[in-house]
């Protein structure tokens, strides 16, 4: 059985199992206004992609969610259900004091720069897709619905731009605790620098485009 969980622009995800395990199962969708071979083909391009990133993050020791099943056929992905809350529900919990959010900042300056290290670009940071696992603590990166392989710094920069600006307007005052997850960005990332470069020009071109409308 079933239970439809999130409808996004792409795909459908539910809650299920998978052989005696809790299972997300996520399916793409026909899209009705493209052309049915067109649309055929990217969206197997996409489910291929996404479950290759998984793998590819698996083999290097990141957490991401256990992948089951990938069914190009039908398009659809069986994966790891994970017990826990996003970064987002923990930030905006009262409970959660500074050196608590540090902690947390610390966490996801580690997995970005291990995400970005075997050059893999997540295209949707935000603090709804990074995940405390309730059963240790430890991070979790999820929806790897637009990741993608790059060794572009530029995408690395904006992957990091897409979640700076997440963190802007989904968390107040949140500057400090993003720049700790930068800190440790550079510490663990051997292209930090060259990136953090990028980031800049990147920034540049999102206030010009705000300027403009």
């Amino acid at each position: 059985m079933a239970t439809l969980v999130q409808q996004g622009a792409e795909a459908k995800v539910y809650a299920t199992s998978f052989y005696g395990r809790d299972a997300i199962v996520k399916e793409r969708f026909p899209k009705t206004y493209r052309h049915p071979d067109l649309d055929k083909k990217l969206t197997h391009k996409r489910v291929v992609q996404e479950a290759r990133c998984l793998a590819r993050c698996q083999r290097a020791g990141i957490d991401v969610p256990a992948l089951y099943n990938v069914d190009t056929y039908t398009n659809v992905i069986y994966m790891e259900r994970i017990a826990g809350r996003t970064v987002k529900l923990c930030l905006l919990d009262p409970e959660t004091d500074q050196a608590a959010a540090v902690q947390v900042a610390t966490k996801i300056g580690e997995s970005l720069a291990a995400l970005h290290a075997i050059d893999i670009v997540h295209g949707d940071l935000t603090t709804s897709n990074l995940f405390l696992r309730d059963s240790n603590g430890s991070l979790a990166i999820i929806d790897f619905g637009l990741s993608y392989h790059s060794h572009m710094i530029e995408d690395k920069a904006v992957d990091l731009y897409v979640l700076e600006r997440a963190f802007l307007s989904t968390h107040p005052d949140s500057q400090a605790i993003f720049d700790r997850i930068l800190e440790v960005y550079l510490a663990h990332c051997k292209q930090a620098q060259k990136v953090f470069a990028k980031l800049e020009d990147v920034r540049l071109r999102g206030r010009k485009r705000s300027m403009v409308g």
